[in-house]
């Protein structure tokens, strides 16, 4: 690329859609690399059932972006990297925090007020307050979609339209995803329904716990009982017939998760081969790395309290650690390991990439971070050279994957289901190098919650430590 169409590039502006976390902080990245850029925001137009204001960077819900722990949490973790890169979010956070323990919390209102003021006053960075109805015109050039998981009907339709997807917009009914290493498989055995070995597979592809008459009756009974999640009113229709809460199924009789998602059928106990379990409990692998499982057909909206409680009776899981836990609320994102290359650019149009929760992530701060990964890629981009991805080592790396295929596709819940939005976890990043983890000298009992501990305190310093070599600090 000669020097004149770098300039020109350079200096056209860089378009973003939605002021939400991700696209505060995608205009932020770009415009202090010195790309202009015009952030599009409807708010201030036409509001949404959640938002309250036309702030900025609005917190809808919580006040908290969790842990703050950089030493041994993957949420501490990666704000400490988005800190390292200059995050405006971050920064607003730190200037507006109140006390929360352990946690960041923020005072929303001075939060969102910080970053509006940072954008506005910024003088590479335009706000303009309109609706984008549907895919931003080609002569915009290089555009990043941020519009949230309350994308407008009109944009989810033409997203629709140029991806072929079915039903970007829909209530979500997601599983819980338990830490492979917190299971016990001395209780638990691997193997496929039947022994079937389908496409990539060995007959052992999944994790089974096996439950008897009792333990059945008294998880049923708990189901039942359970401390259920209220939806609120503009959410609408909260489920349909083919993706049903396992509380309500457990509700429209007793032996209806028997003869579904916990049938016993094909099944032999590698224990205790001679005993047929009454139910089973089947989990199958999540990523790529095997480091998550996700509790198959077990999709709730079960208070997050209830669901540990409660998933904790199924023999193999009473020491469960979710990675994540059930949820059924409206969502909007794609099917980005299908529809998105390594720099988050859709690949029928690499004009366009997108940031946020649209792409399959949750939570504010993990939003954040796919918008700051965004900013960079399209600011570099704008300058003519090729977009630096972070080591899959560090959290922002670890995401960025997870995003843009580090799912398992999966044979039999074929679509965008295969692939559900997470949080940033440790399960997430690649394992250790072999012999890393070293009982400490003068350490008699060393267990498997200080092997666990150690493991995060590595993995959280590998991930930091390779973060400044990315971002050449």
């Amino acid at each position: 690329m000669d020097a004149a169409m770098t300039q020109n590039l350079e200096n056209s502006p860089l378009h973003i859609v939605g002021g939400g976390l991700a696209g505060s902080e995608a205009a932020w990245q770009a415009a202090q690399a010195g790309v202009p850029v015009i952030l599009h925001e409807m708010r201030g137009v036409r509001g949404t059932d959640a938002h309250k204001t036309d702030g900025l960077a609005e917190l809808v819900c919580s006040n908290s972006f969790r842990s703050d722990d950089a030493t041994a949490n993957a949420v501490g973790v990666i704000h400490a990297e988005m800190r390292l890169a200059g995050s405006l979010i971050m920064a607003a956070a730190d200037k507006h925090q109140v006390p929360a323990g352990g946690a960041l919390a923020v005072d929303r209102d001075g939060f969102s007020e910080a970053v509006t003021e940072a954008l506005e006053k910024h003088p590479l960075i335009t706000v303009v307050r309109e609706e984008v109805q549907g895919l931003p015109p080609e002569d915009w050039g290089q555009t990043i979609i941020a519009t949230g998981p309350l994308t407008s009907a009109s944009l989810a339709e033409a997203l629709r339209a140029e991806t072929g997807e079915d039903a970007l917009a829909f209530f979500d009914a997601i599983a819980p995803i338990v830490h492979r290493e917190s299971i016990d498989m001395s209780i638990c055995w691997y193997q496929s329904r039947y022994d079937k070995v389908g496409p990539g597979g060995t007959g052992k592809d999944y994790i089974n716990c096996p439950l008897d008459q009792a333990q059945y009756n008294a998880f049923v009974d708990a189901l039942i009982a359970g401390d259920t999640v209220g939806f609120k009113e503009w959410e609408g229709t909260p489920y349909f017939d083919g993706c049903l809460p396992i509380e309500v199924m457990a509700e429209r009789g007793r032996e209806t998760l028997r003869h579904g998602p916990m049938k016993p059928m094909g099944l032999t106990n590698a224990h205790n081969p001679t005993v047929k379990p009454y139910a089973v409990v089947q989990l199958r692998q999540d990523n790529a790395l095997g480091t998550l499982y996700n509790m198959v057909g077990f999709q709730t909206k079960l208070r997050y309290g209830a669901q540990a409680e409660i998933f904790r009776m199924i023999p193999g899981l009473q020491n469960a650690e979710f990675a994540r836990l059930g949820g059924l609320h409206r969502n909007t994102y794609i099917h980005s390991p299908v529809l998105l290359d390594s720099s988050l650019r859709l690949k029928s149009r690499p004009a366009l990439r997108f940031a946020g929760q649209i792409t399959g992530c949750e939570g504010y701060v993990e939003s954040a971070s796919i918008g700051l990964l965004a900013g960079r890629f399209a600011a570099a981009e704008k300058k003519g050279q090729a977009p630096s991805l972070p080591p899959a080592t560090t959290a922002l790396g670890a995401l960025l994957n997870h995003i843009t295929g580090g799912h398992i596709v999966s044979e039999d819940e074929p679509g965008k289901r295969s692939f559900q939005p997470m949080n940033i976890n440790f399960g997430l990043f690649p394992e250790l190098a072999p012999g890393s983890i070293v009982k400490p000298e003068g350490v008699k009992r060393f267990r498997g919650k200080d092997k666990t501990i150690m493991k995060r305190q590595l993995l959280s310093a590998r991930a930091l430590a390779d973060c400044r070599t990315w971002l050449g600090l």
